[in-house]
Formats: structure tokens, sequence, C-alpha cells
């Protein structure tokens, strides 16, 4: 059997199946794997090795030195799993943090009572790294479709109603395949869990430090 009734249309018609056949179509689901970066992929790597550290929960407030400060390396809150991670590709959220507030200080949330910057703490809090985020870096879409959340994103929630949270999508995958497993620390450390949209999702980001050309 051929694909037309004459040689010239079986001829046309076999081209046309042939290009239908092997072009991408529309409605394909995203690629995951494709749409992280090389950097995505070593911010999502060094998360990884987060969860082999043994951390307790503790966010107090605590005086470190600035820049390249850490609070001891046995305490730590979400925060510290992203700051650590970022850290350990030689990117300083603390000093981009202090020097983003330093130059912008109202562009940042009012919720502590501060009237200057405290780069002891700052970095140490979900809003402010949100906003460092969208004005050095990306923000992307906020959605139920997993596979837009690519190795080394950064996700923001809000849990129990009201206290924020941040985490960082790894490569690997769910039991399902379904979703991208997340590096975050809840509060027994930092882990490598399936919680994607356990809780309602407030930020998507894509960071690789700030640059001065970033748009303010």
């Amino acid at each position: 059997m051929g694909c037309g009734r004459s040689p010239r249309i079986a001829a046309i018609g076999c081209l046309w199946l042939a290009v239908w056949l092997f072009a991408p179509h529309s409605n394909a689901e995203p690629d995951p794997s494709r749409m992280a970066s090389a950097f995505g992929m070593r911010l999502a790597e060094a998360a990884l090795e987060r969860t082999k550290a043994e951390v307790r929960y503790d966010g107090r407030y605590l005086r470190i030195p600035y820049p390249g400060g850490d609070v001891p390396a046995h305490l730590g809150v979400c925060t510290d799993v992203v700051i650590r991670a970022y850290r350990s590709l030689g990117i300083d959220l603390q000093r981009d943090v202090h020097e983003e507030m330093l130059e912008n200080f109202s562009a940042f949330p009012n919720l502590w009572g501060l009237e200057a910057p405290d780069p002891n703490i700052d970095h140490r809090r979900v809003p402010n790294l949100r906003v460092l985020f969208m004005r050095r870096g990306e923000s992307l879409a906020v959605s139920d479709h997993p596979d837009i959340y690519a190795a080394g994103d950064l996700v923001t929630w809000t849990v129990g109603g009201h206290r924020p949270h941040i985490g960082i999508v790894s490569d690997r995958r769910s039991g399902d395949g379904e979703r991208p497993l997340i590096v975050h620390n809840i509060g027994e450390g930092p882990r490598l869990e399936d919680m994607l949209f356990d809780y309602p999702i407030t930020g998507h980001y894509r960071y690789a430090g700030r640059q001065e050309s970033a748009s303010r």
C-alpha cells in the first residue's frame, strides 16, 4: 500500500506524514532537563549536598561577620539551606541582599521595624530574598504544572497561613515521576522531599547572582 493514488501524490503524502511524525507538537509537555541551565544544575547539586548536613532548626538573631558570614554550621532554617548552597558556588546572598538594601531600602518589606539594613539577619528572611530575586533575577510563573519548575529554581510558599518558606528545586523526581523533589528545611534539617504542592506557592524564581546590569 502507498501513501496516495499516484507516485507524485504518494511522494507528497509521505513527505507530509514524515514532517508531522517527527516535528515537535505544541501540546508536548516541557522537558525539565532542557529547561534547567548549567548554573541551575550546579545549584541543584549544591542543594543536594546540604541534605548530608546535620542541622538543628534555629532562626534566632545572631551576630555574624560580613561579608561571608554564617551562623554556626549545626544551626539553620529554610533560608540557610539556600544561602549555603549559593555560597558553595561563590555567591554570597548576605552581601547581595545587603548591597541591594543599601541602594533600595524602601523596596524591601518593612516587617521588622528596621530603619537601616542589618547584614546579620536580612538575608535570612524569605521576604527579603524574594525582593532580591525579583529585582536582580527572574520572577517566573507560578503554576500547578510541575514541569515548569526546573532544577535550581527557587520556590517560596506560605506555611500555616502566614509563615514564609523557601526551597530549591532538585533534578530528582517523585516516585511516580510526576514532580521534581525539593531541598528545604521545614524543621528537621535539610531534606529532599516531594512537597512542591503541599503548601500555597507564593513565588518562583531563578537567580544567578546580583548583576549590576540587571533590571531594577
